[in-house]
């Protein structure tokens, strides 16, 4: 009989284990994977250094710093360097760069002058009464204009999410800001009447993702899951695929496979920290309904493709975080990040790396369209709008057939009977990245409060 265990080793999986650990609660890992991270690949060949999955994460709260210190990898951290805060979006097979400042938005060549006046006139748009039923392209549509939505936030949700924002829910995927409109009553008005909050979450040491600073690792952001993993090795059963999980009438009874033999685990509280698309599979004896709710999430194929030119084949400053494409450009891929501008040491002093992004909610058929020919496709687009006279040094590609969770219209369906399920099955904790948001940042927050319900539960 364990104490605890948790159904995955992602990073919300580790990080809620590492609380535990440190307060002295046994727990027992259950991990398909032969390593631990989940969707934390980072992989180094010939002096190249790949991350695959999540390339990076936002300092938003105080449990990433409290959490890198434990494990001592304060040497490790790095944080974004000062020539990535540009971004740029493709507007006519030109990159134009994202205005930041209310300056640079008016002189902007990325809006028309409608468009510009369109945005001003946001602080006399009033609220909407749609509530949930709102996607976030209706809702950025109707207070700041088509074209910011065409030009800046469908890129940003295909880049960022993957996601369509038409589908996106605006108070599932984007609460904050749903919530300046439905407390202030606009998005000026909420920036105005929000800096007591503000002051309030900077005395916690939280910061919003725009503000936030950007961090990863020096040896790539698969030193994290690694280094937390290593403080309970003897803690962690890699390679066991969870078949069911069931109630007893002394708590919770886990079946999994391992090696072909079919096991039996029994514990008092359940964390689990799986991908929803594994847990419908995983909780269908338990509750049929929450399977439903589980398989009715959708998470879009992604493909990851990391490219290394050498410099001075490169005829396009790179002075920024990289490009993101937005629909009307009818381009096969989604953007770029520069990242080698971003971070040092990723791939030698001559070369240029960087990590194109491929597919998404919007596009989910590519793979099927252009098969094995897409990869040298994406490469010819991107070398001609780069500029880029020669061929890569080197090329690799990951496939993440189910990447990251779509908060659609509808989510809070998902979200109230999450919430249900644990009332009405005391021992059982849901968490991960379609709880709370998709982000490294999101899935540290939530790990805390997850951790601390595990130990209410004990008692």
């Amino acid at each position: 009989m364990k104490n605890v265990v948790i159904l995955g080793a992602g990073i919300s999986g580790l990080a809620a284990a590492h609380w535990l650990h440190r307060d002295g609660v046994d727990f027992t890992i259950l991990e398909s994977g032969s390593t631990p991270g989940g969707s934390i690949k980072t992989e180094s060949e010939n002096g190249f250094l790949m991350d695959f999955g999540p390339n990076s994460g936002l300092e938003t709260t105080p449990f990433i710093r409290e959490l890198v210190t434990d494990i001592g990898l304060e040497d490790e951290m790095v944080y974004a360097n000062q020539e990535s805060n540009k971004r740029y979006i493709l507007k006519d097979d030109e990159l134009v760069p994202l205005p930041m400042t209310p300056g640079a938005f008016f002189t902007s060549k990325l809006f028309t002058l409608k468009g510009k006046l369109r945005v001003a006139k946001e602080p006399f748009v009033g609220r909407s009464s749609d509530g949930y039923n709102q996607s976030l392209g209706e809702f950025v549509s109707r207070r700041l204009g088509r074209e910011f939505l065409e030009n800046v936030i469908d890129p940003f949700v295909s880049g960022v999410f993957a996601g369509d924002p038409m589908k996106l829910s605006v108070k599932s995927a984007f609460p904050k800001l749903y919530r300046l409109e439905e407390v202030y009553g606009g998005l000026v008005k909420g920036m105005i009447g929000g800096a007591k909050e503000r002051r309030a979450a900077k005395k916690r040491n939280e910061e919003s993702k725009q503000s936030a600073k950007m961090f990863s690792f020096r040896s790539g952001m698969g030193i994290l899951p690694k280094t937390i993993a290593a403080q309970f090795p003897e803690k962690i059963i890699y390679n066991c695929f969870i078949k069911s999980v069931k109630k007893n009438e002394s708590g919770w009874e886990i079946t999994y496979e391992k090696g072909g033999e079919a096991l039996t685990m029994k514990c008092d509280v359940v964390l689990s920290t799986l991908p929803a698309h594994i847990a419908t599979t995983v909780f269908s004896d338990l509750d049929p309904v929450l399977s439903r709710h589980f398989s009715e999430i959708y998470h879009p194929p992604v493909k990851v493709l990391y490219v290394v030119f050498k410099k001075n084949q490169i005829r396009t400053p790179l002075d920024g975080f990289g490009f993101l494409i937005p629909g009307k450009e009818k381009k096969i891929f989604l953007g770029a990040i520069w990242s080698s501008v971003i971070f040092e040491n990723r791939c030698g002093e001559d070369n240029a790396a960087f990590t194109i992004f491929i597919g998404g909610a919007k596009n989910p058929d590519i793979f099927r369209r252009f098969g094995n020919e897409l990869d040298a496709k994406v490469i010819d687009d991107f070398v001609k709008l780069m500029k880029i006279d020669g061929e890569p040094l080197h090329k690799r590609s990951v496939l993440w057939e189910k990447a990251i969770p779509q908060y659609n219209l509808g989510y809070n369906r998902h979200e109230e009977y999450f919430e249900k399920t644990e009332s009405d099955n005391p021992g059982l904790v849901l968490s991960g990245n379609y709880r709370g948001g998709i982000s490294i940042g999101d899935c540290f927050k939530n790990s805390k409060p997850a951790a601390e319900r595990v130990k209410k539960l004990l008692g």
